[in-house]
């Protein structure tokens, strides 16, 4: 298994790749993307049971990213942990490319098409209860993003895994506190969010999300019984100091100066 110093250094990676692809398309959803890296990197470093080399394994982990609005992220992270060449990445959301703008299973590692927002919580319990049944070891994790806790699609998926006591699933949601058009508390309030996870029947853990220690801690103590939810807080455009905490950045592409500071904050995060 890697360790921390891998995961961390493998975040930094993720986001500079994340920051060439938006900057390369003229495209957006940068801001998402950034804020998860820190998890994605846990994840696939430390956590998944996965392999690039076979990415239907039947005994793998499946993890869904429903906020498939942020797909830069996880083709970032997929394509350095070898799942397809690095090259690739050239061809994001170019005609005829596979590299949609919101993932597309067509992608080597992506379990999901994403977009439509509150999708893959529900996919993921019907995972987690195939393999229930079919007495499989392998665990589903899906993360989501905090404005998509808006659609009611996904508190029916919540009461369903605690009735049906999912504790191979975990939720991990990407508590960045900024959605499309506002601050999520403007928006919808979801405080107190740990509290309605437990009242729905679920675990529930509160970490810094960027925190690569206690983002291990949290994927490591999953209790019996019950599925686990992880609230992650993050920064939305985290590593780039202009788009930290700016609601401006969840749709907005980087000009040529704003892309060369970008790189130069991120090449220097690890020294």
């Amino acid at each position: 298994m890697s360790s921390l110093e891998d995961s961390i250094r493998l975040s930094s990676q993720i986001r500079q790749k994340a920051v060439e692809m938006v900057y390369n398309a003229k495209a957006s959803h940068i801001g998402g993307a950034l804020s998860m890296a820190d998890i994605l990197a846990v994840l696939y470093e430390c956590v998944l049971q996965k392999d690039p080399s076979n990415s239907q394994h039947p005994d793998r982990d499946r993890f869904l990213l429903s906020k498939g609005h942020a797909c830069v992220g996880l083709y970032a992270t997929l394509a350095l942990k070898g799942y397809f060449p690095l090259s690739d990445l050239n061809q994001y959301s170019k005609d005829g490319s596979s590299l949609l703008s919101h993932t597309s299973h067509q992608v080597a590692g992506v379990e999901i098409s994403a977009g439509s927002l509150g999708h893959g919580l529900p996919i993921a319990v019907g995972l987690a209860i195939a393999a229930n049944r079919k007495k499989a070891a392998w665990k589903t994790y899906c993360l989501l993003s905090d404005g998509e806790l808006n659609e009611g699609s996904n508190w029916e998926a919540i009461m369903l895994a605690a009735q049906l006591k999912l504790d191979n699933l975990i939720a991990i949601i990407d508590y960045n506190k900024i959605q499309s058009f506002g601050f999520v508390d403007e928006v919808i309030r979801l405080e107190p969010l740990k509290a309605k996870f437990e009242a729905f029947g679920w675990g529930c853990l509160e970490i810094d999300g960027h925190n690569h220690e206690e983002l291990l801690q949290a994927f490591s103590n999953h209790s019996t019984g019950k599925p686990l939810a992880i609230v992650a807080h993050t920064l939305k455009g985290k590593g780039v100091s202009f788009m930290e905490n700016k609601l401006l950045w969840h749709y907005k592409s980087p000009d040529q100066q704003q892309f060369a500071q970008a790189m130069s904050e991120l090449k220097n995060e690890l020294i």
